[in-house]
C-alpha cells in the first residue's frame, strides 16, 4: 500500500513537473530572442540572437523589463545573472538597423526604443538583487547598457568593449554620460569621442569590468553563483574574487593604455573638442596623430554633443543623465548624421559618411543647446 501511495506520489511530482517544464518552454518559445528562466535561486537572462550578435530589440528589452521588476520583488529570487549565446558576442548593440528605418519613416519606434531602454537601464543601476552581467564577448552600445550599470560586470579575454556612436552621428548613451566620466582622469573622455576598443583584461583595468575571468571558466562560475542560498553581496563577490584568482591568463599583461595615460589627461584636458584637436596637432606624437586621424572621420555634431554629454554627466545622477540622454537621442533622430553614419558603416559599409554639418566650425552653439533642451512632455520619466 506504502508502495503504492508513494509511486502514486511521484508520478504526480513527475507530471507536475512536465507540466512546468512545458509551460515554460511555451512562454521561452514565445520568443526566443531573450530567455527569462529561473534556476534555483538565481533568475538568469540569455541574450539569444547569436547570428546578430546578441543584438537588442526593443520586443526583447519589453521582456526583460518586467521580468527584472517581478525578480527585485521575489523573496525566493537572489541573484540575477544575464549572458548571451553564440560564443562571439554577450550584446554588440541596440538594433540600429530597426531604429533608423523606423527613424526615416516617422515611427514611434524611434521614440519607444530609446525611452525603455534607457527605463531598463535604470533599472539594472538601481536593482536591489546582485546582478552579475558575463560580458562574454563583443559588449557595445546597448550591450553596454545592459551591463555597466549593474553590480558586477564579468569581463573574458574575449571581451571586446566600445562605446562607437561618434561614428555613426549619435552619442555614447545607455547611461555613457554617467559611467564614462568617471573612468580615470580624461579616459572615459577619450573612449566616448574616439570609440577606442578595449580588450580582455583592459575592460577590467579600465574600471568598465569589476572581475576577469578566462572565458572557460565562465560555465563553473555560473553554476557556483547559481547554487548560492540567499547569498549578501559580499557572498557573491567571493565567488567572483575567487574565480577571478585561477584565471591568470594575460595577468603579467600591463594596461594597453598605460603608456598613453598621462598624454590622454594632458591631451584630452580641454574646454572644447576644438580645444583637444589643438593639443592634439601640437603634440605631434604618433599617438596624437593617430587620435586626430580616429576624430577626423567622426560626425563632428555628435563629437560637440558628446563632449557636452560628459561634462554635465559628470556631476548629474544616472536618473538625471537618462533623461538627459533621451533629450540627445531624439535630437540625433531629428537630426541628418545618425541616418548617413548607420549607411555609411552599416548598410553601404563604404565607411564614407558625409557630415552634415561638415566641420566643427559649422556645429553651432544653437544647435547644440537645442539638443539638450527639455522636451515636455515628451521627455524621459523614471
Amino acid at each position: 500500500m506504502a508502495l503504492r501511495v508513494l509511486k502514486s506520489a511521484l508520478s504526480l511530482r513527475s507530471i507536475y513537473r512536465l507540466q512546468k517544464m512545458q509551460a515554460h518552454m511555451v512562454s521561452s518559445t514565445a520568443s526566443t530572442e531573450v530567455l527569462l528562466e529561473k534556476v534555483g535561486n538565481a533568475g538568469v537572462i540569455t541574450l539569444n540572437r547569436p547570428k546578430a550578435l546578441n543584438a537588442l530589440t526593443l520586443n526583447m528589452i519589453r521582456q526583460i523589463y518586467p521580468q527584472l521588476k517581478k525578480w527585485e520583488k521575489d523573496s525566493e529570487t537572489d541573484i540575477v545573472i544575464i549572458k548571451g549565446v553564440g560564443g562571439k558576442a554577450f550584446c554588440a548593440g541596440g538594433d540600429i538597423r530597426a531604429v533608423t528605418e523606423a527613424g526615416k519613416a516617422g515611427d514611434s519606434l524611434a521614440q519607444d526604443f530609446f525611452r525603455e531602454e534607457y527605463i531598463l537601464n535604470n533599472a539594472i543601476g538601481t536593482c536591489k538583487k546582485p546582478y552579475v552581467a558575463l560580458i562574454d564577448g563583443i559588449t557595445m552600445g546597448g550591450g553596454v547598457g545592459l551591463s555597466v550599470h549593474g553590480r558586477f560586470r564579468v569581463a573574458t579575454e574575449k571581451t571586446l568593449f566600445a562605446m562607437p556612436e561618434t561614428a555613426i552621428g549619435l552619442v555614447p548613451d545607455v547611461g555613457g554620460g554617467y559611467f564614462l566620466p568617471r573612468l580615470q582622469g580624461k579616459l572615459g573622455l577619450f573612449l566616448a569621442l574616439t570609440g577606442f576598443r578595449l580588450k580582455g583584461r583592459d575592460v577590467q583595468k579600465a574600471g568598465v569590468a569589476t572581475h576577469f575571468v578566462q572565458s572557460e571558466k565562465i560555465v563553473a562560475l555560473e553554476k557556483d553563483l547559481v547554487d548560492l542560498r540567499s547569498p549578501s553581496v559580499s557572498d557573491v563577490a567571493q565567488v567572483l574574487d575567487s574565480y577571478q584568482q585561477q584565471s591568470t591568463l594575460d595577468a603579467e599583461k600591463s594596461f594597453s593604455l598605460q603608456q598613453h595615460t598621462e598624454a590622454i589627461d594632458r591631451l584630452f584636458k580641454a574646454d572644447s573638442v576644438e580645444g583637444i584637436l589643438e593639443n592634439l596637432q601640437k603634440d605631434g606624437s604618433a599617438f596624437a596623430q593617430k587620435q586626430l586621424e580616429t576624430l577626423a572621420k567622426m560626425s563632428p555634431t555628435s563629437l560637440k554633443l558628446t563632449f557636452r554629454q560628459l561634462q554635465a554627466g559628470a556631476s548629474l545622477s544616472l536618473q538625471e543623465v537618462f533623461v538627459m540622454e533621451y533629450r540627445l537621442s531624439q535630437s540625433c533622430m531629428r537630426g541628418h548624421d545618425f541616418y548617413e553614419g548607420v549607411r555609411a558603416v552599416l548598410i553601404d559599409k563604404d565607411q564614407n559618411p558625409k557630415w552634415k554639418p561638415s566641420t566643427l566650425a559649422e556645429v553651432t552653439e544653437q544647435l547644440v543647446e537645442e539638443s539638450f533642451r527639455s522636451l515636455g512632455e515628451r521627455d524621459l520619466k523614471l
